[in-house]
């Protein structure tokens, strides 16, 4: 790391892999090995080296010789961002064609160092990692289409049933099916009929790895007008999944609304993707298509992880690394986590599991927009959050973390953002406006510094009413500034509530 850099966490020392697939290939490094991996760099070259593979049995040899022109940059950019270790994976088509083994034997030449080739069932074993590694938790079908194969696997929490791999990624496909995507809807069906595990993702959710899958679901996005740009934990209902699905399974992309927001480049397998999908949904009748941005590649960092770390809560573990980047102190945030549980459960407000994750979450991240204009902090917070890179949370929940950062700069009964709003549920609507008040409540008192908050204490008063009692030798902090926002706070619980000084008069908050 550069010295006197502070953008960057200082105990990681980056790390990169090169993915080598069917139909591109990739360079991610990483800033190091983590429960929540954050990405320094990432380049693609869509190489196409699975491009005529099933009538050639070979590598495409363009595609061979500008695959090692790239593996050279990404060799130097690996060793330019200083990455301690390099990892290369390669799949279907490198292990499949009669050149694939002389491929190999160069690009390790090239890069200096060992390639991995995962057979079919590895393969489907890291995609099936790295959807465990990126929902809390997962549970259904997990499916990764590629260029040349697409992998299937049953996941449950941690539980990863036997993968299968087929020889239905869309370059494959399209080989296969002479260009014919009626053709390659039978390829499809009589491929899957065969793969029992598909039986038992009835009525699960089915998880979708794969450019051309994300792809998919970015055009989706773009023809719904979906307010927020996140591809990770995006849901599609099955009904329009299909509606959607059988209109780019017709080959006519081009045609459809917000095609323009698709790179030219991905355009071309959208409709191989969305014949595969269909007979999947076909077969399988899940209950809803969730969209994985994370895949091998990050299933793989997730096998690398000691049994202790991969039991860390992922958004957590991002939300902390957040708050020791940006915020003004990352001891007042840990504070902040425990004084809104014990708040919560003085006004008798109860969490489910998940949303108790979510306000720790929105605690870490209360105070990360501190160095923007005061006008502006709301709003760059909202819009940091609801497009940070988490994993662990679906979109209602982060828009239950960004609005409650805009409520607790902008006011707890803010407009803004309908948008974000529209993406929350009336109840975690409810619960921003609750968390954000208590941290207007909170932040007055304690000018964002550590130490105040554990002495801080609520009080039964009779009738329901609460006192928030400060320590005598504390007395200087009390005032009117405070005493207004535990206004705000008594109108968005609906209880009566006092500011108190330990051993002097209580004050309602009116």
């Amino acid at each position: 790391m550069l010295a006197g850099s502070q953008g960057r966490l200082q105990d990681r020392r980056p790390l990169s892999i090169i993915d080598i697939g069917s139909n591109s290939i990739r360079l991610v490094i990483y800033e190091g090995l983590a429960r929540s991996p954050t990405i320094l760099f990432n380049e693609k070259m869509l190489a196409g080296l699975g491009r005529g593979i099933v009538s050639t049995g070979r590598l495409d040899p363009e595609a061979v010789t500008r695959s090692m022109d790239e593996f050279r940059r990404f060799r130097s950019l690996s060793e330019q961002a200083r990455a301690s270790e390099m990892y290369v994976l390669a799949t279907a088509a490198a292990r499949e064609a009669e050149n694939g083994p002389d491929f190999i034997h160069r690009a390790e030449e090239v890069l200096g160092t060992e390639i991995k080739v995962l057979s079919g069932k590895e393969e489907a074993r890291y995609s099936a990692l790295g959807v465990i590694s990126g929902f809390h938790p997962a549970n259904g079908i997990a499916g990764d289409l590629g260029g040349g194969s697409l992998e299937l696997v049953d996941v449950d929490g941690e539980t990863i049933g036997e993968g299968i791999t087929l020889p239905l990624g869309g370059l494959r496909l399209q080989d296969m099916a002479k260009g014919s995507l009626a053709e390659a809807a039978r390829i499809a069906k009589d491929a899957l009929a065969g793969a029992s595990l598909l039986k038992g993702g009835g009525n699960r959710p089915f998880y979708a790895v794969g450019g051309t899958w994300r792809n998919v679901a970015r055009l989706h996005m773009e023809m719904t007008n979906y307010p927020l740009g996140v591809m990770h934990d995006y849901q599609i209902g099955i009904d329009e999944a299909k509606a959607f699905l059988k209109r780019i399974a017709k080959g006519e992309v081009e045609k459809v609304k917000g095609i323009e927001g698709v790179s030219k480049n991905r355009r071309s397998l959208l409709p191989w993707g969305a014949v595969v999908l269909l007979e999947i949904i076909a077969a399988m009748q899940p209950s809803k298509i969730i969209v994985s941005a994370l895949g091998v590649r990050e299933g793989f960092l997730y096998s690398l992880l000691d049994e202790e770390a991969r039991r860390i809560d992922p958004l957590i573990s991002a939300a902390e690394e957040l708050a020791r980047l940006r915020s003004r102190s990352f001891d007042h945030a840990q504070e902040l986590v425990e004084w809104t549980g014990k708040t919560f459960a003085a006004f008798g407000i109860e969490e489910t599991a998940d949303e108790a994750r979510y306000r720790q979450a929105a605690c870490l991240l209360a105070d990360i927009g501190w160095r923007a204009h005061p006008e502006y902090r709301g709003t760059q917070s909202l819009n940091i959050i609801a497009h940070a890179s988490f994993i662990g949370v679906d979109h209602p929940g982060r828009a239950y973390l960004a609005l409650t950062n805009l409520f607790r700069h902008e006011g707890v009964f803010n407009e803004a953002s309908p948008e974000i709003r529209g993406l929350a549920t009336p109840r975690y609507l409810e619960r921003a406006r609750a968390l954000a008040a208590m941290m207007r409540v909170v932040y007055l008192l304690t000018a964002a510094m550590p130490g105040v908050m554990p002495r801080l204490r609520w009080e039964e008063r009779g009738d329901g009413a609460l006192a928030l009692v400060i320590p005598a030798d504390l007395a200087g902090l009390y005032g009117e500034r405070p005493a207004g926002r535990l206004a705000q706070l008594a109108k968005v619980s609906g209880r009566k509530l006092f500011l108190s000084v330990e051993g002097g008069p209580s004050v309602s908050a009116k």
